[in-house]
């Protein structure tokens, strides 16, 4: 591979107390908490609107349970919906939860993708955008990488691992979409692997997986998934699949773009053959991105993994508590889920603790969300949004406390973050 070399000077366009990267779950949680806490923060996001797969992902579950009084339950009214419903109006998301990220302590950078990071020597001090007038820089006391691809850290320099143990591979890729144009009376809704419902044709999921055996449905395809909105003439179709997919490889990403858009076509036309209501179904939306599940995660100075997940267990150093979601392993190398035909294994709720988040090497940085320091199969319980809320706001407060405090991350006395959760009613502690 050839080289190119490019010597510029990069105007600096921003100082700030706290750079967040990635607007998603965790980055919002992130600059919100941190702001008021009084930072003075940047939040960066590579796309032109936040939310991430809150919006422009169009991941309608809420999935994931945490404990009590975190910023997921003021993210569900800021949605419009019960504190525990799984689906909202994406549309209308997109509306509020800009709204909601409008502080005064915080500056929003958009279209502005994450090129390079300024560094001095193993310590962090920024982060260089791409912008339409070229590269320009942002400067931060502490950084927290919320890109879900752990970008920052991988520019930094930080330890990543990616994909499972045994051969690499990570979790497949999905366009989420939207189909209306359903008869309101119907009322099949198949959320789970393990569903029973049964329609005149037969056992439902048993119609999905000979479809696929078939070529009705794309050989990665055996199980169509189906959530309600907040239309009873709608449903939330999670169905298609690409395997062998990296999705930090444009080439890839484009790829799943042509491929994963032709299944949402065959998935609506198995719809309109099989499911009685279905018969004028139509997209209505979909995903304006590529759902990426699995990327790189960053090495930590704890890494948790499935045991800690299945013995439910609680850390002195907690961050989140109760987190509580099954390891959801969508099979890297197929159709269906890795470990099991019916439901993922359940986990017992448990605490993700302070090291998950303070990236080994690199100093004043931190991670949040799906790129936090775990194994391949932890991370197929944590990556979901409810979980990665919490895990922003807690990160979000600890960036603030090492600036109040002048520390760096490695050092904090985490006890000043859980003072501050608890005192604002988070449940952290049984």
């Amino acid at each position: 591979m050839r080289l190119v070399e490019i010597k510029r000077e990069i105007p600096v366009v921003g100082e700030f107390d706290i750079v967040v990267a990635g607007a998603g779950p965790a980055g919002i949680c992130a600059a919100m908490s941190a702001a008021r806490q009084g930072s003075k923060v940047a939040l960066v996001e590579r796309f032109g609107i936040i939310g991430g797969n809150l919006t422009s992902g169009h991941v309608g579950p809420l999935l994931g349970l945490v404990g009590n009084g975190t910023m997921r339950d003021e993210i569900t009214k800021v949605l419009e919906v019960e504190q525990y419903s799984t689906h909202f109006d994406v549309e209308k998301a997109k509306i509020n939860l800009t709204n909601w990220i409008s502080h005064p302590n915080i500056e929003l950078f958009l279209n502005s993708p994450i090129v390079d990071v300024v560094m001095s020597g193993n310590e962090i001090n920024g982060v260089v955008i791409g912008t339409q007038n070229g590269m320009e820089a942002i400067k931060g006391k502490i950084v927290i990488d919320s890109t879900g691809d752990g970008a920052v850290s991988f520019l930094a320099g930080a330890d990543v691992e990616m994909g499972r143990r045994e051969d690499g591979l990570v979790q497949p890729v999905t366009i989420m979409f939207t189909v209306s144009g359903i008869d309101k009376e119907q009322r099949i809704v198949c959320t789970h692997e393990e569903d029973d419902t049964v329609i005149p044709k037969g056992n439902y999921l048993d119609l999905c997986r000979k479809a696929s055996e078939t070529g009705k449905l794309p050989p990665t395809v055996n199980i169509v998934r189906l959530y309600k909105t907040q239309h009873a003439d709608e449903r939330m179709v999670n169905a298609t699949q690409l395997n062998h997919i990296d999705g930090l490889k444009h080439s890839d990403l484009a790829k799943s773009q042509l491929e994963l858009r032709n299944q949402m076509l065959q998935v609506v036309e198995f719809l309109r053959e099989t499911v009685p209501g279905f018969e004028n179904c139509k997209i209505k939306d979909s995903s304006d991105i590529i759902g990426v599940r699995e990327t790189r995660r960053v090495v930590g100075e704890y890494m948790i993994s499935s045991s800690d997940l299945l013995a439910g267990r609680t850390f002195e150093d907690v961050m989140v508590h109760k987190a509580d979601f099954c390891i959801d392993i969508h099979n890297p190398d197929g159709a269906g889920q890795a470990e099991t035909e019916g439901c993922p294994p359940e986990v017992e709720p448990y605490d993700i603790p302070y090291g998950c988040f303070v990236p080994k090497k690199i100093d004043n940085l931190y991670t949040a969300g799906r790129c936090i320091s775990g194994s391949h199969r932890a991370h197929a319980s944590y990556r979901v949004m409810n979980i990665c809320m919490a895990m922003g706001e807690a990160i979000g407060i600890a960036a603030s406390v090492c600036v109040k405090d002048g520390a760096k991350p490695r050092a904090l006395d985490y006890k000043k973050v859980q003072k501050i959760m608890t005192d604002s009613g988070v449940e952290l502690f049984d």
